[in-house]
């Protein structure tokens, strides 16, 4: 791949998603490309660096986007989150939103939408703990073709064995030839949408939990700093951030914290001590 072909297709995906590649990432960048090259009659990275300059076809842009920004995930992916969210943050949320009885979470960046499924197993398990309340779970990604599997909620064997339990996938899946779908009373319980991290946030609305995991070790420092800005700004004020393992708001953000002794769990700078018990 030319340098000048390269650097091109960097700018270009960053503009368009806040992904920072390096030279060192060049293999990535020719292995999820070339079959974009396939699918458009092109013969090569050449010839679609070509095409990106003379056409700038939309379509070709979304097809390349999408080929870069699209992540694996897996059932209850970690299993700390969701035994946190399970012991720590949906008590706080139940005593703390117990007058209006609501709670939404978002789950940005969901990929092919385990996360939030995972999320929905969980509320379901809880039962009549929760009878009364109203959990709405909105889930984006930058991707349609990642929103669209998600909504369809269809598993390969290999998806459903990564991390979901034997007794869920009896208890929620159904077997569709050689794949599983999830019931469609779950499926309905995650609203999804195509959305940009750097587009304007307010139009979702105020969250209760926003969950952006392994979402910001993509982006370069300032648009990590953007992305969180913009997400303090639609997290209520005692809401709580969930971010991977390997990343942090420190000398990024002032105005995210980490919520002690939970790690990957984040607070707005400032939050009342007694509303993260």
């Amino acid at each position: 791949m030319k340098v000048e072909d390269f650097d091109m297709f960097c700018t270009l995906l960053r503009q368009r998603s806040g992904l920072v590649l390096t030279k060192d990432k060049a293999y990535l960048l020719e292995s999820r490309l070339m079959p974009v090259a396939r699918k458009w009659n092109l013969k090569g990275l050449d010839e679609l660096a070509a095409a990106v300059r003379t056409r700038r076809d939309e379509a070709l842009l979304r097809d390349m986007t999408e080929a870069m920004t699209t992540n694996e995930s897996s059932f209850f992916r970690d299993q700390k989150p969701f035994d946190q969210f399970k012991s720590v943050v949906l008590p706080t949320m139940l005593q703390a939103r117990a007058a209006k009885r609501q709670v939404r979470i978002w789950s940005a960046a969901c990929s092919s939408g385990q996360e939030p499924y995972s999320l929905a197993m969980l509320l379901n398990e809880e039962g009549t703990k929760l009878a009364g309340w109203r959990f709405e779970i909105v889930a984006t990604d930058l991707s349609g073709e990642m929103i669209t599997k998600a909504r369809n909620g269809i598993y390969t064997q290999f998806e459903v064995q990564r991390g979901l339990p034997i007794t869920h996938l009896v208890k929620y899946f159904k077997q569709v030839g050689d794949k599983w779908q999830l019931n469609q009373d779950l499926r309905d319980r995650v609203q999804y949408r195509e959305f940009n991290l750097l587009n304007d946030l307010s139009p979702l609305g105020q969250f209760d939990v926003i969950f952006c995991r392994n979402v910001l070790i993509y982006f370069d420092q300032p648009t990590k700093a953007k992305v969180l800005e913009a997400m303090s700004r639609i997290l209520a004020p005692d809401g709580v951030l969930y971010l991977g393992g390997a990343e942090t708001v420190l000398g990024i953000t002032e105005r995210f914290k980490p919520m002690e002794g939970q790690r990957g769990l984040y607070t707005l700078a400032g939050a009342p001590a007694r509303a993260l018990a």
